[in-house]
């Protein structure tokens, strides 16, 4: 049996977006599905949108997702290199194979000529596909020019008539009429392949056996099986993935400003959650499981479970599995990658990260929403006195007055300040004084933090202010309330 051999081939043309990780997630449980390889290849040919950094930025994007790959630019491997710009001559060979077969012809038109048969064709109401203009240049004078210096590029000869076709193994039988098809170009003007024509080679020499990317490519490929038929080789499988969407209406896209998956992570996301959460974007297990490790996935995945729809991206889904992956974590985990952004919010303050991190774990859905939940603890904010109100607890800001007047004594005299010394303190008194404790509790707790929702209750944020600033505040609370 062959051995199953994926590659996730990106352009290094920015950050990981969340199609391109999905692409690679899918690629990766393919190859470990079957106990197979995994292998990055970059596909740099379109030079003038490289953006520099960006090559390094995957390798650290597919460590950071934990998807490990076994041969790749930066690692080796038998079949290098593992980037297109590196295997320039690689190509040019398999390129002059097909002109000498007649699969492929060279073509001296230049982007001047182009531009005037495509204006004319659509003055004329008819589409534009290249017109073979230089196929019937006799060979000899087609070397000839070729090594005068003459600039050239090489077209794919697609047959005039007939229909090209491969099998995928989502959307099944594929086909499309040979006539609508255009002759496009392998190798540029440069010396460097198209990327259709590159990953053809690539994956032949690299014994790609299953190729996964988007449907953009689905048209695109009856053109590659052409070639594979052309120089005598075996396709691989195709698996072609939906796109995802940000809606019905528009693709997730980066100019737009959706995230990719470095801003997520820098956000606060966990990485486990989004892989989680990206799995299940046009993929289902078959059953009502949602929470899955990778190891899980490897496991329970299978291409039977891929919707042929596109996928819609739901930012409150994703906050949702972060918020259920945060509850979960380790504690001393959860401490460390939250102490930074309590930074952010309390540097410069003695609040007792370790306590605060207690009151916080259960409610954090995503890391960099802390600093705004807790501001109010360096600095009280502005609230209006309506706050005081609330139905339940039968509060007013007549009550909430008298509520702070009576237990402003009571934090005055509480010593040690403890937690446990705090809520015994408060909660006895009002015991004592025949008073409902929300109707004392409440107004605390809005006096302490000009909240309505905060991480813990007025025992626990006055615990973290300090017996000090607790009774300031609650000083300038009953004056608030008097005038």
């Amino acid at each position: 049996m062959q051995e199953v051999r994926t590659r996730f081939a990106p352009s290094p043309t920015g950050y990981l977006h969340l199609g391109g990780l999905r692409t690679a997630l899918y690629t990766y449980l393919i190859a470990k599905k079957h106990d197979g390889k995994f292998i990055l290849r970059i596909e740099d040919t379109d030079q003038e949108r490289e953006v520099p950094g960006a090559i390094e930025q995957i390798y650290k994007s597919l460590h950071q997702a934990g998807l490990i790959y076994d041969e790749g630019p930066d690692i080796g491997g038998p079949y290098g290199p593992y980037i297109q710009s590196e295997r320039k001559d690689t190509y040019l060979p398999y390129a002059l194979q097909l002109v000498e077969s007649g699969d492929a012809y060279p073509c001296f038109c230049t982007i001047e000529e182009l531009d005037a048969r495509r204006e004319k064709a659509t003055s004329e109401g008819k589409g534009w596909k290249y017109d073979k203009h230089c196929l019937n240049i006799p060979k000899e004078e087609a070397k000839r020019r070729m090594e005068s210096g003459e600039s050239y590029c090489i077209r794919q000869n697609i047959p005039t008539e007939g229909m090209a076709s491969f099998e995928d193994l989502l959307f099944g039988y594929v086909e499309a009429p040979c006539d609508t098809l255009d002759d496009g170009v392998l190798i540029k003007a440069d010396g460097l392949p198209t990327y259709n024509f590159a990953n053809v080679i690539d994956d032949h020499l690299m014994h790609i056996s299953h190729v996964t990317r988007g449907t953009e490519y689905l048209s695109s490929a009856p053109k590659y099986n052409l070639l594979y038929k052309a120089l005598g080789w075996e396709p691989p499988k195709y698996l072609h993935l939906p796109v995802v969407m940000k809606d019905a209406t528009r693709k997730l896209s980066k100019r737009h400003g959706d995230p990719s998956f470095e801003d997520l992570l820098d956000m606060g996301y966990l990485k486990e959650a989004i892989i989680n959460f990206i799995a299940l974007l046009g993929w289902s297990p078959g059953d009502d499981r949602e929470f899955f490790t990778l190891d899980e996935l490897i496991q329970a995945f299978h291409i039977e479970g891929l919707n042929k729809s596109p996928a819609i991206f739901n930012m409150d889904k994703l906050t949702w599995f972060n918020s259920e992956y945060i509850r979960k974590m380790p504690f001393e985990d959860y401490l460390e990658m939250a102490s930074p952004w309590f930074d952010k919010a309390l540097h410069g303050t003695d609040i007792d990260y370790t306590y605060l991190a207690k009151l916080m774990q259960g409610r954090t859905e995503v890391f960099n929403r802390i600093p705004e939940m807790i501001a109010f603890l360096k600095e009280m904010p502005e609230y209006d006195i309506s706050l005081y109100n609330h139905k339940r607890m039968k509060s007013t800001p007549e009550t909430a007055l008298n509520a702070l007047e009576f237990a402003l004594p009571i934090v005055e005299n509480i010593s040690p300040w403890e937690e446990q010394e705090i809520h015994d303190s408060l909660i006895n008194s009002i015991k004592e004084a025949g008073l409902k404790n929300g109707l004392v509790l409440w107004p605390l707790r809005i006096a302490l933090s000009g909240l309505e929702s905060t991480p813990g209750g007025a025992v626990e944020i006055a615990y973290l202010l300090g017996k000090d600033e607790t009774i300031r505040r609650v000083k300038n609370a009953i004056e608030k309330l008097k005038n």
